[in-house]
């Protein structure tokens, strides 16, 4: 990496050369610039607004899963199978689902070696179990953080090879020249209030975008607060993005931000609604004939934890009713784990088979379900002790928040964008469809990172020639340049920023998360659409210090504008499907009842489609590519592989 300063509009602006740019310092991106060195690219640099801030290293559950090939000598299993179990997700092309099955046992060994600690048994097999929307024995685990170890050691082995990190700056524009991908602007907090306002330029011959999903458009939401995502990069430079609409939705505490699936409801909590006055009601029991069925379904929601619409009329009725509570009846929503539910009083036969089994097995019949939290996963309490909250004191406030955006920027089977050069891996990548195993998106992180890496290999041996030119990114950035050097000390925007960021996220929230209404959905996106064309105009020339803020805020309009865009198409076409209940209005208690989803099997083979330009944002919907039956005859696969890596 070359760093020199240049002057540009009479300011000193530090400008970077290097062939590839990662942006992000998640799973994914570590992953990305641990692959580039290995394969011999070492003129890169990380570039992270924080180097520990983002989902990976700030989120988990109660047993955060790691999907993978199953590696025990008990399960049979095979890529091709683990292939099948992706594309069954639904709206997912068969070429993504092949390679990320066929490179997770790679990914996963990796990690391990690195000395992420998933278990082995004694002979040192890493055994599994079964997580969502699968049948096999795939999943494994470090615990409620395996995210965090997993980017910590990649962390670790990236600071090992001497890759440079570029700290404390955002990416805030990606410049592309004639379908290339060629720089990047970023802004520097710590020299915002310098002659340059913080103005840091990138010239680059690839970029790798790890920015994760975009966390920051919902007011429900169980992304950790430092991550917002900026989807916004690859979409105002003219990425396709893909299956944006499809996204997954769960229960969730809302004053420490985390999952509150498996044993957080296995061991069946007292669910509480506390109204505008303070007045406590167990509301479960209001919608239920014989109210120890809510709590069999609460159990459920343990290990069918994302709201799922083809069980309304089982587990995620649970979801419905919080939504009427919340939403509709502007109540807050607890899990109380202090004190029996009232349907347990008088023992545990009044349960399902399966959730007796369950506790029994786990020898948790006890009373309190605090208790048999601390029987079955004590980590669990420990977990939200660590963050101010103490479950054997207090309830924990719960909502049905955004968890995981299964769409994201188009990419290929390199997850290279339709712009050469710009390549997307992570939660910012559009590699799934309606439903997806728990915990594939972690091995997602590893494989698209990897792939993306290996493709920039792969390319540099046939020629590792810096294509971009300093003066064209330069003329690419202009817009950006004019508005960041036109703040000086001006009118403060701090708290029109914080009542537009809050007010358009709770619009999110209400009319386009897990309940879709169309209606409010289309003049959503409307009003989005034109709040980011006029946003950078409307706050031109205030405080240096209000620069990120307006720009966050750009982000977070034009994300917003492309989500709806792909809601409404989806909506309007297939209807009701997966996470989302497309609605005329908003559901009431009665109406919960009565959901039909029909079959919408006609529509499995989809993906939608939505790309923006400076007239608005189209969409469309195409077909999913098959999986591939690729040449398994292992001297034509050596002598394409010897010939692809110059090899020969």
């Amino acid at each position: 990496m070359i760093k020199q300063s240049i002057e540009i509009k009479g300011r000193q602006v530090p400008c970077y050369t290097m062939n590839t740019l990662v942006i992000g310092s998640g799973c994914a991106g570590f992953n990305a610039a641990d692959w580039l060195h290995t394969l011999g690219v070492t003129d890169i640099a990380m570039v992270t607004e924080g180097v520990n801030l983002g989902t990976s290293r700030n989120t988990g559950s109660d047993k955060q899963t790691y999907y993978k090939l199953s590696l025990s000598s008990s399960e049979e299993d095979s890529v091709a199978d683990m292939a099948k179990s992706l594309f069954a997700g639904k709206g997912v092309n068969g070429e993504h689902a092949l390679i990320e099955a066929a490179c997770s046992a790679k990914s996963f060994i990796k990690l391990a070696n690195l000395g992420v600690p998933f278990p082995t048994n004694l002979y040192g097999e890493f055994v599994g179990y079964m997580t969502d929307h699968d049948i096999h024995k795939r999943a494994s685990s470090a615990g409620p953080l395996t995210s965090k170890f997993m980017t910590e050691a990649l962390e670790r082995s990236v600071n090992t090879k001497g890759i440079d990190i570029i700290d404390d700056t955002t990416v805030v524009k990606l410049i592309v020249k004639e379908g290339k991908v060629i720089g990047a602007v970023g802004i520097d907090k710590n020299t915002i209030y310098e002659e340059n306002n913080g103005v840091v330029l990138f010239v680059c011959q690839n970029i790798i975008m790890a920015t994760g999903g975009p966390a920051g458009i919902y007011e429900n939401s169980v992304f950790p607060k430092c991550h917002v995502g900026m989807s916004s990069l690859a979409i105002e430079a003219g990425a396709e993005t893909a299956n944006f609409q499809e996204w997954q939705y769960g229960l969730a505490s809302v004053d420490f931000r985390w999952n509150v699936s498996g044993t957080y409801q296995q061991v069946i909590p007292k669910y509480i609604s506390v109204d505008e006055n303070g007045n406590e009601r167990e509301f479960l029991n209001d919608y239920f004939e014989n109210p120890a069925d809510a709590l069999s379904l609460v159990f459920m929601k343990g290990y069918q934890w994302p709201f799922d619409t083809a069980k309304a009329k089982g587990s995620s009725l649970i979801d419905l009713i919080i939504f009427n509570e919340t939403v509709n009846k502007g109540n807050k929503v607890y899990m109380d784990f202090r004190s029996e539910p009232t349907a347990l009083k008088d023992g545990f036969e009044c349960l399902s088979e399966e959730a007796y089994s369950y506790l029994k097995n786990s020898d948790a019949l006890i009373e309190l379900p605090i208790k048999r939290l601390e029987k079955m996963n004590k980590k669990a309490i420990d977990l939200y002790m660590s963050n101010g909250i103490d479950l054997y004191k207090e309830p924990l406030r719960v909502a049905v928040c955004a968890q995981h955006n299964n769409g994201g920027i188009n990419v290929d089977l390199n997850w290279e964008t339709n712009i050469k050069g710009l390549y997307v891996a992570g939660e910012a990548a559009g590699t799934f469809g309606v439903y997806r195993p728990g915990g594939s998106a972690l091995n997602s992180t590893q494989v698209g990172s990897m792939r993306a890496a290996e493709s920039i290999a792969l390319g540099n041996r046939k020629d590792s020639k810096i294509y971009s030119v300093l003066e064209d990114v330069i003329s690419g950035s202009e817009d950006v340049l004019d508005f960041v050097f036109a703040a000086g000390k001006g009118e403060k925007y701090e708290d029109k920023y914080t009542v537009l960021r809050d007010t358009y996220r709770t619009k999110m929230s209400a009319a386009a998360s897990y309940i879709r209404i169309p209606d409010r959905m289309r003049e959503l996106k409307d009003d989005v659409w034109n709040k980011y064309k006029t946003i950078l105009a409307d706050g031109r020339g205030t405080d240096v210090c209000n620069v990120m803020q307006l720009l966050r805020l750009k982000d977070m309009f034009l994300t917003q504008a492309c989500v709806l865009s792909a809601m409404i198409e989806a909506a309007e076409t297939i209807g009701t499907r997966g996470g989302a209940l497309v609605s005329d209005k908003p559901l009431t208690g009665e109406s919960i009842f009565n959901i039909e989803i029909g079959d919408k099997s006609a529509f499995d083979g989809k993906r939608i489609i939505a790309v923006a330009d400076a007239e608005g944002i189209t969409t469309s919907m195409i077909d999913v590519t098959p999986i591939p039956q690729p040449d398994l005859w292992f001297e034509n696969v050596w002598n394409d592989y010897m010939e692809r890596w110059s090899l020969k």
